[in-house]
């Protein structure tokens, strides 16, 4: 529906927030991960994606077509970019893998708009941090320290704006 005067422009991406908690038995509510403080600052987030896979069939003596039917789905990665820790969290977490004592963790990427309200969230389900890459350190350079973290996972699912905001 239409309202004069009332433009409603597209939500801006550039406005994220990156959370992660202890993955449980039971699966965190929206509220709970994005209640819990942000890991870092990033300025990409790319992996927000999944894919259905088909099985073909070709039924005998149909020759006009190829029947499809769902399967599984896929889950790209989450690919966290050109950021910066807030703590040593994204490290520690990847590193108690490397040490043989890591543990999975659920989380959240939190699309906010200008005034920093969050009108999307993705949570995503006992994630696994299979890549960091530390900040690449050059004295003749004024940039930030950057660090990117992929993180593998079990389940993306968008959490309704209602539950987002405890409604």
């Amino acid at each position: 529906m239409s309202v004069p005067g009332v433009r409603l422009d597209p939500l801006p991406a550039y406005n994220f927030l990156v959370t992660i908690v202890d993955s449980t038995s039971s699966i965190p509510t929206a509220l709970q991960v994005i209640a819990s403080a942000a890991i870092g600052g990033f300025s990409e987030c790319s992996g927000l994606e999944m894919t259905l896979q088909v099985e073909e069939y070709r039924a005998g003596g149909v020759n006009d077509k190829v029947l499809k039917f769902p399967t599984r789905v896929n889950w790209s990665n989450l690919r966290l970019r050109r950021g910066v820790g807030l703590t040593d969290s994204l490290w520690n977490w990847h590193n108690d893998y490397v040490q043989g004592r890591g543990k999975r963790r659920d989380g959240a990427i939190v699309l906010q708009n200008e005034l920093h309200i969050p009108l999307k969230v993705w949570i995503f389900r006992r994630g696994l941090p299979i890549k960091w890459t530390g900040p690449a350190l050059n004295a003749n350079q004024n940039q930030v320290a950057i660090e990117e973290l992929e993180i593998a996972h079990e389940g993306l699912t968008l959490a309704s704006l209602g539950t987002a905001v405890g409604v």
